[in-house]
């Protein structure tokens, strides 16, 4: 369960009349050119419309989109320092408790783990045989690790979010795994029945987004009471 803040912004179509005045100076065949207005004559005033607003009416609707939204597209700012600083977010501590990925009975455990920017990951290997951890990340610098039986853990960070970065063993095909990256401490993995629990949530609106490697994402829009308590439960249906 990967909560956040997200706002989104629409952008109304306005119609718009473009009226253009086009004056063109007509020469006789002669060539000759025309007269300059005598000084004594004055430019006739223009007559401008007014609306009368006892008789005035009030255009109001509305404007929606109907099918598949296109995906949103990450803009870089870091070009320009203060444009960044300008759209500054919540920064959280980065926890020093390292997130444990073990590679057991040839399987990854979890298969499934939540972890923040910046926080360890601590990865081992309990099994016999070596195996191999290759994290395909596309946001993140993509590596590749082998470790062999008693080897020591190896520890690795992911600067950016990103979710989902799916990991493999080169080694046995079967091994698959998923690790979700956030920066923020408002993440769940479910346990076995499905149930999860995030706590110590500030008060706001939030959207909560749930994914399954398989059925892909399910979003539920929240609001968190003081120190109150909601129910946030997801339904995801199979084919």
């Amino acid at each position: 369960m990967l909560p956040s803040h997200r706002t989104g912004l629409s952008r109304s179509a306005v119609p718009c009349l473009l009226m253009g005045l086009l004056l063109v100076a007509l020469f006789g065949c002669s060539g000759t050119a025309p007269k300059e207005p005598s000084a004594s004559k004055k430019e006739a005033t223009p007559e401008f419309f007014h609306v009368d607003p006892a008789t005035a009416g009030v255009l109001k609707g509305s404007i929606r989109f109907v099918g598949k939204r296109p995906a949103r597209k990450a803009i870089d700012m870091t070009s320009d320092p203060a444009c960044v600083e300008a759209h500054k977010g919540k920064q959280f501590e980065v926890p020093q408790t390292p997130v444990i990925f073990d590679q057991h009975g040839c399987w990854f455990q979890p298969r499934v783990l939540g972890i923040q920017t910046g926080q360890i990951l601590r990865i081992s290997n309990s099994d016999p045989v070596t195996h191999n951890v290759h994290p395909m990340a596309q946001v993140n610098r993509e590596w590749n690790h082998s470790q062999g039986a008693g080897d020591a853990p190896i520890e690795r960070k992911f600067p950016r979010p990103e979710v989902m970065i799916p990991v493999k063993c080169n080694i046995h095909s079967w091994m698959h795994a998923y690790i979700g990256v956030v920066a923020h401490p408002y993440f769940a993995v479910t346990a076995a029945d499905g149930t999860f629990e995030i706590g110590n949530v500030p008060p706001g609106d939030y959207v909560i987004e749930a994914w399954q490697e398989k059925m892909g994402t399910n979003e539920l829009k929240v609001t968190v009471p003081p120190h109150g308590q909601i129910d946030a439960s997801f339904t995801f249906k199979g084919e």
